[in-house]
Parts: structure tokens; C-alpha cells; sequence
């Protein structure tokens, strides 16, 4: 009976590691990309059946995505400190740091996620009409919204729990979870907007549902372990030391996810100046887009769990081995994902929307973003590696320089002067690669392997 309550991890401490990057990372990356189809089905299905205006629908939930990634990127860096923390304790073998930072973790994501549902629904009307969104499309963009906040709390705990499941090991049960998960979302998608003929209220409400049900099962899982990471119920409190060297290692990863967001907000707001049809074309590419990121991004959360725990565990001349790999093995299957999208790109942007005008104009914007994927992968990983040595602080702030302030400048300076689609799209190669380069530089400073050399037994 035990050995299925046994959650399949990977040996992250010994053996070889080019073939356990992937094994980790993939179902990552898999999970990611169940996590954006939720919005890519909403996208799809009200782009193609909704009773309302169908380009204004799929406008009114892409209107919506810069404000979500800005809120869900700063929990997912926050679950990351989770991850890092207990992976760390994992290879140091301290089971009540593990035991604490499980609980400390599942009652965090839930009462932050019912304090930002609260503040999101007091103020997001007044942030869609800083985001210049069309009269035509506030509307709907704020009915999907509202109904998106209620769903956070599930959001987050999801979230957390995929990061006390990834910290050990295993990244198989979070993604099976989403995948059941998933489906859900189609299936109510489809009969929420069809049979029931509503618009973005229907598929907002299937992706609540859809979140809720994703949570509850890691939850029971939780619960059902034997591991160290077995959650009971009545031990759930928050431990405050616990707490802070998670919000130490996770809100400086959280803050550098949120930048490239609230960046975002504010090209959001220069793509909605720009008519319907851009907004629907560039929220179709984004949907399409960021399924090559989650392969990217996959290797730089398996390079943070794999150098904590080996860190923990005084293994340094290992952690090198990770970095090193984790570039190499993320280089190949980035350039795969991003041909294969690219192949397909046009067929893809019509599952959303048939409309010519938006497909040539989304395959614009892929073709820009993909072409700054290279920097994207480079400072992610140099970032994971950081962090997995609890070196946080440092690449956010410098995240926020390169992200952030580059594309606001550029927002405010450049497109003024060229105000077209493809001009704005430029800034996300010149952001990047002026990320890529600031980290780079952290990296050679802090030379974390050397630093701690003589913790190698």
C-alpha cells in the first residue's frame, strides 16, 4: 500500500545528470504549456464561437494577459523560494525544515491568493483604463477579469504544491494533475460557450472550475504521501522564520517574473492604442509564443532544484555540472520548440482567429520574439543557477534595469516616433539581450562554485 502513496522522483544527488535535466524539465515545460492552453482554449473558442463580436472576445481576454502574468509570475517566482528552500533541506536531510516549509508554503498560497482577489476586484477596473482598452472591448475584458480573481487562492496553491512535488524530484504528479485538469477546461470551454451560448463569462468560469480542480488533487496527494512532504491538515500554520527565507529566495524570483509583466502592461497598453485587430493578432501569437518559453524556462527551474539540493548536500563541483548542462540541453530543445512553432505558425494563429489580418500580423510578432529567444534562454539559466545558491536579490534588480527600464524607454521614446506593430515588437530583443548581458556580468562577480568551494567535502 505504501509503494503507491510513493511519488516517483529523480536521484538528483547522484549519477549522471545530462539525462535527468530532461526528465525533470520536460514535464516542467509540459505542465507550463497545459497551464497557458487554459487561456489559449478561451482564446480559441470564443475567437471562433462566441454569440458576441468574436474578434472583440478574444481582444477581451487578451486585453486581460499582462495583468494576469504580472499577478501569477510574482507567486510562481514566491513558489520558487518553496522549491529552493525545501531542496536545499532535502540535501542537507533536515526533515523539520522540510515539514515546515510544506505547511508554511500551502497556507501562504492561500491566504495571499484571497488577499490579491480582494485588491484585484477593488482596482481592476480603474487598471483596464490605464491600459487604454477599447471601448468596445472594456466590457467583456472586465467581466472576464473579475470572474478570473474569484479563482486565484486555487491558482496559487496549485502553484506551491507543483513547487513542493518539483523540490523532491518530481515533476510527474503536477503535471498529470493539470493534464485531468485540463481537459476540464476544453470540455466546459466548449459547453459553456456552445450549448450554453455565453461568451468570456463561460470560459472564465471554466478555468476557474478547471484551477480548483487542479489544486484539490495535488492537495490530496499531499495529504496521502509518505514522504517528508506529507501535508496534514492540522498542522497547517505559518512558521515565521520559515516564511521569510522563502520570501528571502522566492519575492526577488517573483519580482523579476512580475517586471517582464508589468513591462508588458505598458506595451499592452501601446499594442491597444493600435485597433481590435492588432490586440486579437498579438494575443493570439502571445498564446502561441509562450509554449516555446515554457521549454526554455523548464531548464532554468531544473537547474535551481538541481544545484539547491547538491548545494545542500556540499556538492559544489556538481552544481557547475548542471549549469553547464542545463545550457547546452535548454539551447536544444528552445531551437527545436521554436522550429516547430514556426512551421506551423499560420495554421496555429487561425485556430483563434481565421481573420487574414490577424494571422499575418501575429506571425510578425513571432518571428521578432523568437529571434530574442537566445538572450531569454541565456539569463534565465544564469538566473536558476543564482538562485539555486540563494543568490535572489541581485539578478531581480538587475532584471529590473534590463527588462523593465529598456522597454519603458522604449515605449516612450522610440514608438512615438514609429508607431507600427513591428517597431514595438523590437523591444523585446533589445531588452533581452541587454538582460542577458547584466546577469552574465553578476554571474562572473559572484562565482558562486568558486565562492563556496570549500563547503565540498
Amino acid at each position: 500500500m505504501e509503494s503507491k502513496n510513493k511519488t516517483q522522483k529523480l536521484d538528483i544527488l547522484h549519477g549522471p545528470i545530462w539525462n535527468k535535466l530532461p526528465l525533470y524539465a520536460l514535464p516542467v515545460a509540459a505542465t507550463g504549456i497545459l497551464e497557458q492552453l487554459f487561456n489559449a482554449s478561451d482564446l480559441a473558442i470564443v475567437g471562433n464561437f462566441a454569440s458576441t463580436d468574436r474578434t472583440v472576445a478574444i481582444a477581451a481576454v487578451g486585453a486581460n494577459s499582462p495583468v494576469i502574468g504580472v499577478i501569477l509570475n510574482l507567486f510562481i517566482g514566491i513558489s520558487l523560494g518553496t522549491n529552493v528552500i525545501i531542496a536545499n533541506a532535502i540535501g542537507r536531510k533536515d526533515k523539520k525544515a522540510v515539514e515546515q516549509a510544506v505547511h508554511t508554503s500551502v497556507l501562504a498560497a492561500l491566504i495571499g491568493g484571497l488577499l490579491v482577489t480582494l485588491l484585484g476586484e477593488l482596482f481592476i477596473g480603474n487598471i483596464l483604463n490605464m491600459l487604454n482598452v477599447p471601448e468596445d472591448v472594456f466590457p467583456y475584458a472586465l467581466l472576464y477579469i473579475r470572474i478570473y480573481l474569484i479563482g486565484l487562492p486555487v491558482i496559487f496553491l496549485y502553484n506551491f504544491e507543483a513547487a513542493i512535488f518539483r523540490s523532491t524530484g518530481d515533476t510527474k504528479v503536477p503535471l498529470q494533475a493539470l493534464a485531468f485538469a485540463g481537459v476540464l477546461n476544453v470540455l466546459l470551454n466548449l459547453l459553456f460557450v456552445i450549448v450554453f451560448k455565453m461568451s468570456v463569462n463561460g470560459v472564465a468560469i471554466a478555468t476557474v472550475v478547471s484551477n480548483l480542480t487542479s489544486s484539490l488533487i495535488l492537495l490530496v496527494r499531499l495529504t496521502r504521501t509518505q514522504k517528508w512532504i506529507r501535508v496534514q491538515l492540522s498542522e497547517l500554520r505559518i512558521h515565521k522564520d520559515c516564511l521569510l527565507k522563502i520570501l528571502r529566495i522566492g519575492l526577488p524570483a517573483g519580482i523579476q517574473s512580475a517586471v517582464f509583466n508589468i513591462a508588458n502592461v505598458v506595451i499592452q497598453s501601446a499594442i491597444n492604442s493600435l485597433g481590435t485587430v492588432v490586440i486579437a493578432a498579438s494575443s493570439a501569437a502571445y498564446n502561441i509564443e509562450i509554449l516555446a518559453y515554457y521549454v526554455l524556462n523548464s531548464f532554468s527551474q531544473a537547474c535551481t532544484t538541481f544545484v539547491g539540493q547538491n548545494y545542500g548536500a556540499k556538492q559544489i563541483s556538481r552544481c557547475k555540472k548542471v549549469f553547464a548542462l542545463s545550457l547546452v540541453e535548454d539551447l536544444i530543445a528552445s531551437a527545436s520548440s521554436i522550429l516547430l512553432i514556426l512551421a506551423s505558425g499560420k495554421f496555429l494563429l487561425s485556430l483563434f482567429n481565421s481573420d487574414p489580418q490577424v494571422i499575418e500580423i501575429g506571425y510578425t510578432r513571432l518571428l521578432i520574439i523568437f529571434s530574442a529567444y537566445t538572450f531569454s534562454m541565456l539569463y534565465e539559466v544564469m538566473s536558476g543557477y543564482l538562485r539555486g545558491f540563494g543568490i535572489s536579490f541581485v539578478p531581480a534588480i538587475l532584471t529590473t534595469i534590463g527588462v523593465c527600464g529598456t522597454r519603458l524607454a522604449w515605449v516612450f521614446t522610440v514608438f512615438p516616433h514609429h508607431r507600427n506593430f513591428a517597431s514595438l515588437m523590437l523591444v523585446y530583443p533589445v531588452s533581452l539581450a541587454t538582460t542577458a548581458v547584466l546577469i552574465f556580468i553578476a554571474l562572473m562577480v559572484y562565482r558562486p562554485a568558486r565562492k563556496f568551494r570549500e563547503l565540498e567535502k
